[in-house]
C-alpha cells in the first residue's frame, strides 16, 4: 500500500509557549483506519488539523497535508456535528460542494447518496433541532463524505453520545470504511473503541506529543476485520485492549517521573 499521508518529526508550539508536539511521526498508507490514543492535551486533534490544512507546524514536514487542492480529497469530523441550525439536513451536507462551486444538477445527487450512506435519506428536509445526537452525527457524517475524499479525519466523533448510538455508529463507519476504500485517521480516548476500529493504533505520549507505542490489529493474528458484536467477545479483543492498556499506563507513569 502507498503512504497517503506522513508526518516527519513534527513538532508544533503555539503563540502562548505551549508545545504541544515534539518529534511526531507517523505515516498512514491508503486504505488504513488508523485511530489515534492518549491523555488530553497530547496533541492528537492539533495532528488532525495539521494533517487538514488547517494549521502549520512549527518544525518538521507533512508530505500529503490537506492543504491546497489536495483539500478535495478530504474530510473532516469534528467533535460536535456544528450544523447550521436554520439549515435543513439536506442544505448542510450541501455546503461543501456550493462551497466547492459544484452545479446544482451534479450536486443534488451526490446530497442524496450521501445521506442515503448514513441511513439518513428520509430526513433531508428536517431540521437539526429535530434529530437526535446520533442523527445530527450522522449528518455530519454524510456531510465529510459528500465530496467523496480519500481521507477521513475524524476528532472524537461519537464521545458525547449515549454507549448504544456510540456502538451502532461504530459499526456503520466501519461499513463505509470497508465499501468505500477511505483511509481514515480517528481520534478517540476510548481504548475499546480503537481497538474495535482500526486496522492500527496509535499511542501518543503526554504532551509534547510524539509517538510512543503502535498495536497493529491483524486480522492473519486471529482478529477478523468483519467486526461485530461477537468480535468484542473474542480473547484477541481483549489480548489487543489489555496490549494497547498497557502502553497508555507506561506513558503515564513515566510522564509522572
Amino acid at each position: 500500500m502507498s503512504v497517503l499521508i506522513e508526518l516527519r518529526e513534527v513538532g508544533k508550539t503555539f503563540a502562548n509557549g505551549t508545545q504541544a508536539l515534539a518529534g511526531m511521526s507517523l505515516a498512514v498508507a491508503e486504505g488504513e483506519f488508523v485511530s489515534l490514543l492518549g491523555p488530553s492535551g497530547c496533541g492528537k486533534s492539533t495532528v488532525l488539523r495539521m494533517i487538514a490544512g488547517l494549521a502549520a507546524p512549527s518544525s518538521g514536514e507533512i508530505v500529503g497535508a490537506g492543504a491546497g487542492k489536495g483539500a478535495r480529497d478530504l474530510g473532516f469530523v469534528f467533535q460536535e456535528p456544528t450544523l447550521m441550525p436554520w439549515a435543513t439536513v439536506r442544505d448542510n451536507v450541501l455546503l461543501p460542494l456550493r462551497l466547492q462551486g459544484v452545479a446544482p444538477a451534479g450536486a443534488g445527487p451526490r446530497v442524496k447518496q450521501a445521506l442515503a450512506l448514513v441511513g439518513l435519506e428520509k430526513f433531508g428536509r428536517s431540521y437539526p433541532r429535530e434529530l437526535s445526537g446520533g442523527m445530527k452525527m450522522r449528518v455530519s457524517i454524510a456531510r465529510a463524505l459528500v465530496t467523496r475524499p480519500k481521507l477521513l479525519l475524524m476528532d472524537e466523533p461519537f464521545a458525547a453520545l449515549d454507549e448504544m448510538t456510540r456502538m451502532k455508529l461504530n459499526d456503520d463507519l466501519l461499513r463505509l470504511w470497508r465499501e468505500h476504500g477511505l483511509t481514515v485517521v480517528f481520534v478517540t480516548h476510548s481504548v475499546y473503541e480503537s481497538v474495535y476500529l482500526s486496522s492500527r493504533v496509535v499511542v501518543m505520549a503526554a504532551r509534547p506529543g510524539r509517538v510512543v507505542a503502535e498495536e497493529t490489529i491483524d486480522p492473519t493474528t486471529g482478529a477478523p476485520y468483519l467486526r461485530d458484536a461477537e468480535f468484542r467477545l473474542l480473547p484477541e479483543y481483549a489480548a489487543a485492549c489489555r496490549r494497547v492498556s498497557r502502553a497508555l499506563q507506561g506513558d503515564a507513569a513515566e510522564a509522572r517521573t
